[in-house]
């Protein structure tokens, strides 16, 4: 870089010596020496740049990539807390925009921001050297590219973070539509989405527009200020030259040198407002990086003596938020013995989900105390508690790969054995052998080529595969017809590990070894069918209007 500084400094000191002695007294062997020297330094300066370039490109590419992979190790590990802080658009805006433009900023910053202060300073001595009297419009054009700088880049930065915010809005409204294409096309919503889209793109459109119009801003402004430089060098050097203290050709090289200062604090300027952008992008960057994950491992973790799924609340309360006005759970206190079947019962909303979710410290108690056969949930290795305490999850996630892929995907290294006895148990094992290519049939995306119940047979098989201490089925046959539901609930009754069931219909849980009816965060009944309907009122009336439907969608 100080090679291809040097170069454009010195290009114009040796053009002044070809026209005042070379060109002026016609001496050729002297202008071709010196066109020699030219055409080396100039040689020099282009390997010089071009070395640059490509570290700082290698440079700033590895650094983005570095970046990129801390980054997504960061929400990896992220608590459903820290996950609900963030809609999943602004963690792929930060993942492939904001690190883009990161990335930007170095490569700018290791090539203009040391190469531009040094063509500026250097250029600035030279020209200096050639007239001192002519400083002072130096010092007045510097002044001003500075003023224009300054306030370009106070007006720059708000509106960059406004753009970056209007990008996560579009990218929220792609990512809806394109995981819910098939419900606009069902709905014949189509044209109402391409309004909201166009809306929300418009929004960013404008939004960007505004913040790079200031950015352009910056060349006319430079334009203005190198003219009136120039007319003022050419005005006063005109003096100079009439009293023989300058000469032409050195108006020419103190213009040019006008032109290298100006161009220099031009990049600088572009740099900062790049810098201004970038610094947006990293903040927001630092702001996953510098999240505080509120669920971690202890210090020194405890590990159980048995394996037995023996699950206890002790007066547990929960809510998302410390200034929530209400808990979602509260005062919950129960037992679960080693291989009971817990059914839990509530209306919407009431926390049935985020009881469970407790368990495997997908969320953290607020107060209470959660304890696994004998130990506190806080004080496991998150690993080990997350390979005892299993959940099938309501929302079926499958990944791009075969079904085996799939199945498998929390144990590879079960064998054949295992995961066709896991796909049996899930009931997944005669629909899957029915496809052409069976399990290595190949999913499309988030298992689109697969019927609802089918998806949530394959999730519910691949967690099966876990072999748990302790198994959650969170609504996870709500697709499944009956006759299937009860092949599934027959098969995990001859499984050992204890068994909790969320689900809406009482129906699926009637046989239960216990069912708990949670009402406002509350547990309202506890106890068998039987004894439930006995003495719960509000159980009695739950099952009577399900009764009821079931009576008349037989009709």
């Amino acid at each position: 870089m100080c090679a291809e500084v040097f170069s454009e400094i010195m290009l114009p000191k040796l053009m002044t010596k070809v026209l005042h002695q070379g060109v002026v007294n016609q001496d050729w062997v002297y202008i071709r020496e010196i066109v020699g020297v030219m055409l080396l330094i100039l040689a020099v300066g282009l390997l010089g740049g071009i070395t640059c370039l490509v570290f700082a490109g290698k440079a700033s590419q590895s650094a983005g990539a570095d970046i990129r992979r801390d980054l997504f190790k960061k929400i990896q590990q992220f608590s459903y807390t820290n996950i609900d802080k963030y809609k999943p658009s602004s963690f792929i805006t930060r993942l492939t925009n904001d690190i883009t433009q990161v990335q930007t900023v170095m490569m700018v910053s290791m090539r203009l921001l040391v190469r531009a202060p040094l063509l500026c300073v250097g250029s600035i001595v030279m020209a200096v050297s050639i007239q001192p009297q002519l400083s002072l419009l130096i010092l007045v054009m510097v002044l001003a590219v500075c003023v224009v700088i300054t306030i370009m880049i106070r007006k720059g930065f708000p509106a960059f973070r406004q753009v970056q915010g209007k990008l996560d809005t579009v990218n929220a409204v792609m990512r809806e539509n394109l995981a819910g294409l098939r419900v606009v096309r069902a709905f014949v919503k189509e044209k109402y989405e391409k309004e909201r889209f166009d809306a929300v793109n418009k929004d960013y459109r404008d939004t960007s527009l505004h913040a790079f119009g200031i950015m352009i801003m910056i060349m006319p402004c430079m334009v203005v200020i190198l003219n009136c430089t120039i007319v003022g060098v050419l005005w006063f050097g005109a003096k100079l030259v009439d009293a023989n203290l300058l000469l032409v050709e050195e108006i020419m090289a103190y213009i040019t040198y006008l032109m290298q200062i100006l161009i220099s604090l031009t990049m600088i300027a572009m740099s900062l407002m790049l810098i201004s952008r970038g610094k947006v992008s990293l903040g927001r960057i630092s702001e996953i990086l510098e999240e505080h994950i509120d669920i971690e491992n202890p210090k020194e973790c405890k590990y159980p003596n048995t394996n037995e799924g023996r699950v206890e609340y002790r007066h547990v309360y929960f809510q998302y938020v410390k200034e929530a006005k209400e808990p979602v759970l509260k005062d919950i206190t129960f037992t679960a013995e080693p291989g009971e079947t817990i059914g839990i019962l509530s209306q919407t909303g009431a926390g049935k989900s985020t009881l469970v979710q407790l368990m495997p410290r997908l969320y953290d108690v607020s107060e209470g105390e959660v304890f696994i056969d004998g130990i506190n949930v806080k004080d496991y290795d998150l690993t080990t508690l997350r390979k005892k305490v299993a959940i099938v999850l309501q929302e079926t996630i499958l990944f791009s790969g075969t079904i085996r892929e799939n199945i498998c995907w929390g144990s590879p290294n079960a064998s054949e054995e295992e995961m066709i006895a896991a796909a049996k148990s899930a009931q997944a094992h005669e629909f899957i052998m029915g496809l052409q290519d069976g399990y290595d049939t190949v999913i499309g995306q988030n298992g689109v080529n697969l019927s609802g119940g089918q998806k949530q047979r394959v999730s519910i098989a691949r967690t099966l595969l876990l072999n748990p201490s302790v198994l959650i089925f969170d609504d996870s046959t709500s697709a499944v017809d009956t006759v299937t539901e009860k092949k599934i609930q027959k098969a995990l009754k001859e499984m050992p590990c204890t068994k909790f069931i969320i689900a809406q219909r009482i129906s699926s849980i009637q046989h239960a070894d216990k069912i708990m009816l949670l009402h406002q965060g509350r547990i309202a009944a506890l106890g068998r069918h039987e004894e439930l309907m006995e003495n719960s009122q509000e159980y009695r009336d739950i099952y009577n209007s399900q009764l009821e439907r079931e009576e008349v969608s037989h009709e």
